[in-house]
């Protein structure tokens, strides 16, 4: 995959996944905007991609506000002379039960995955359509967002919202040559060590079982990356409106929500009728803890 003379900006990559996805960008090619509200670490990320003989700026702004949207990709512009990859991978944790969780840690996640993921696309959108030549809007959700997960109310509704906001973007971008597309990683981070049902897996620096990388589909942060290539590239200017799974060894395509049966009663259904009705098997939610196979 080669990103020559493509520019990215990548929120959120003064380390982990973002730094991952900054650094990919980078070797194939493109020039690469790294942001994080750590100064130490944009200017690390940004030495090491210079060290690497790649071309990068960083920016230094809290991920959320319309104007650090903006002054992204004024950077991107003003640094490299257009935009054609935003990659929306911000994100804090606030994690907490229902019943305990506060306004402002609700507030405090949504506005960094769900608020900025907007205002960061939405900039990137009127620039790529200005441009004329189409573009990437890459948008980072979860399995939490597919599948619900326990003391995180605030981080599932945002990446179950970045979801929907890919499908109903590629729709409205389709005729300007923007493709949209959801991200949904796996890999050991250290916000992944704050869930408990991965901490255990995660408490030392050994490489993760082949078990793990196999059926969890969770591994390093460079095991995610070639995904955002990928989709940043012209290789992959057919697909948009998908939400695609990478984690360790394990590559998925997610189904988008959908009826999954459906019945019918001549004047309606009342309280009694739907108590009678059979619906099959109900839907399964959550993110199981991770089991090791027999033997393993």
């Amino acid at each position: 995959m080669e990103l020559n003379g493509k520019v990215a900006v990548v929120t959120g990559s003064g380390r982990g996944l973002g730094l991952a996805y900054a650094k990919a960008l980078a070797q194939a090619g493109a020039a690469v905007v790294v942001n994080d509200v750590d100064k130490a670490a944009v200017d690390a990320a940004v030495d090491e991609i210079h060290g690497a003989g790649g071309r990068a700026a960083g920016v230094v702004a809290a991920v959320g506000p319309a104007e650090t949207a903006e002054q992204l990709v004024g950077t991107a512009v003003r640094e490299f002379g257009r935009l054609d990859v935003m990659v929306t991978n911000a994100g804090i944790l606030r994690d907490r039960v229902l019943w305990k969780m506060s306004d402002e840690e609700f507030d405090a996640v949504i506005d960094v995955h769900l608020r900025g993921t907007f205002t960061c696309a939405r900039a990137a959108a009127v620039r790529m359509r200005e441009q004329g030549e189409g573009g990437r809007l890459i948008l980072v959700s979860s399995p939490a967002g597919q599948r619900g997960n326990f003391g995180q109310t605030n981080y599932a509704a945002a990446k179950a919202g970045i979801a929907a906001m890919a499908r109903t973007w590629a729709m409205e971008l389709a005729r300007a040559g923007i493709t949209v597309n959801a991200v949904v990683p796996v890999a050991a981070t250290e916000m992944t060590k704050t869930i408990p049902a991965f901490a255990p897996l995660l408490e030392s620096d050994a490489p993760l079982p082949a078990w793990v990388r196999r059926d969890e589909g969770m591994g390093t942060v460079e095991d995610v990356a070639g995904l955002v290539v990928f989709l940043a590239s012209d290789a992959s200017r057919d697909i948009t409106g998908q939400a695609i799974g990478i984690g360790g060894d394990r590559l998925a395509l997610w189904a988008h929500p959908q009826e999954k049966t459906v019945a019918f009663a001549e004047g309606g259904w009342t309280a009694d009728a739907i108590a009678a009705h059979d619906f099959g098997e109900w839907e399964t939610y959550g993110i199981p803890a991770p089991r090791p196979p027999e033997g393993a």
